[in-house]
């Protein structure tokens, strides 16, 4: 292997990718899982730190390897950060598709929806924590990557086809927009995570977490139902 500064470098773990002779005792010849625990360590690090706090050696030691392995996988900070970026997207986008809302009543397809986005939200705070990050960055990386924008259609598509047969039963106001609905979901969803530290220190009782929670997930589902209903 070369490293950065052009000299010949063998190491352990090169060793371990490079050969398909036995390994040695107690070492596992898996590039695979290599790949994927710098992967699973990156998410981390970026959704804790950002990208600018982010650093390649906590990426490493979280992982288990070397910063010299995670540049050998994903070349630069910033490339591994643009595959996470659209894997939080991929996540979200997949869940939405996998409630198979087509298969419901209009009306109760948008309960599910919102149920649904809400406690993805909840139970996945990285996906606030890096998108928060790209915000913070003016959607630098956003706009550069060409699966992003097309992994996203799929969230208007999916409520454009809701909001038609509700309209088609005459149970949805005619002027109510995928995009709308979409931004008013997301409005409250993420307003429960990226909010909760500073919105429950102010005004709610720790005591009562789950209480909480369970009533903003069912005022989400209330606004929404009243927005798209006639």
């Amino acid at each position: 292997m070369v490293n950065l500064c052009g000299e010949n470098v063998v190491n352990d773990e090169d060793k371990t990718l490079s050969s398909q002779s036995s390994p040695a005792p107690g070492r596992k010849n898996d590039p695979i899982g290599l790949k994927q625990r710098i992967f699973d360590s990156a998410l981390a690090e970026f959704a804790e730190s950002g990208l600018m706090g982010a650093r390649m050696e906590n990426i490493a030691s979280n992982a288990n390897t070397t910063k010299r392995m995670v540049v050998y996988h994903y070349k630069t900070k910033e490339a591994l950060y643009m595959l996470v970026l659209e894997h939080v997207y991929r996540g979200i986008r997949q869940h939405e598709l996998d409630l198979d809302l087509s298969s419901f009543p209009p009306a109760e397809a948008i309960v599910k929806l919102v149920e649904a986005s809400f406690d993805f939200h909840v139970s996945h705070p990285e996906f606030i924590r890096i998108v928060s990050t790209e915000n913070m960055l003016r959607g630098r990386f956003i706009r550069q990557s060409t699966s992003i924008r097309e992994i996203n259609k799929t969230a208007l598509t999916l409520l454009e086809d809701i909001l038609a047969r509700g309209k088609q039963s005459h149970l949805f106001k005619e002027d109510a927009q995928a995009r709308d609905v979409h931004r008013l979901i997301s409005s409250l969803c993420v307003h429960q995570v990226a909010n909760q530290y500073t919105f429950g220190a102010l005004f709610e009782n720790p005591d009562e977490v789950d209480l909480q929670t369970a009533h903003y997930r069912q005022l989400a589902v209330m606004v929404a139902l009243r927005y798209v209903m006639k």
